[in-house]
């Protein structure tokens, strides 16, 4: 009776595991979109207008398989946020919704009209993304040269 070393064995275990995993065909995606300040409250996007640094927007997304999903994300310094997973084919995203969260910046916290969310289907292959259209704030009170 021949017996295995611990190292032998180690090594099969550990080959076996990395076929399981190669057999299961993995998937990503991608979902960004932009928060701006509307300065002026006109719903255009004008030379006075600027990105949002820092706001805070969710995304929630179910999969094929049912699970609910929630991230969280931040704007960066061009107001850009992303939310990126990878998981098994199986279990990709579904549909998701896109909301803003909050603003953290001085003057711009007031969520313009038509920004409360977005929902969608999600169905793109593995390795693209999908874009949300931007998410709008809007000062307390519009500067005088708007008027």
């Amino acid at each position: 009776m021949e017996t295995q070393s611990p190292t032998r064995n180690l090594v099969m275990g550990l080959f076996l595991l990395i076929v399981f995993v190669s057999t299961v065909k993995a998937w990503t995606g991608e979902i960004h979109g932009r928060v701006i300040c509307d300065v002026c409250a006109d719903s255009s996007v004008g030379p006075e207008d600027h990105i949002l640094e820092g706001a805070e927007v969710a995304v929630l997304c179910i999969t094929k398989s049912g699970e609910v999903l929630n991230y969280q994300a931040f704007t960066n310094a061009k107001g850009i946020y992303t939310v990126a997973e990878t998981m098994p084919e199986s279990d990709r995203w579904d549909a998701c919704l896109a909301r803003p969260i909050s603003s953290f910046h001085d003057h711009c916290t007031h969520l313009g009209e038509g920004s409360t969310g977005v929902k969608f289907a999600y169905n793109h292959p593995s390795g693209y993304s999908h874009t949300v259209r931007p998410f709008v704030y809007r000062p307390a009170s519009v500067p005088t040269y708007c008027i």
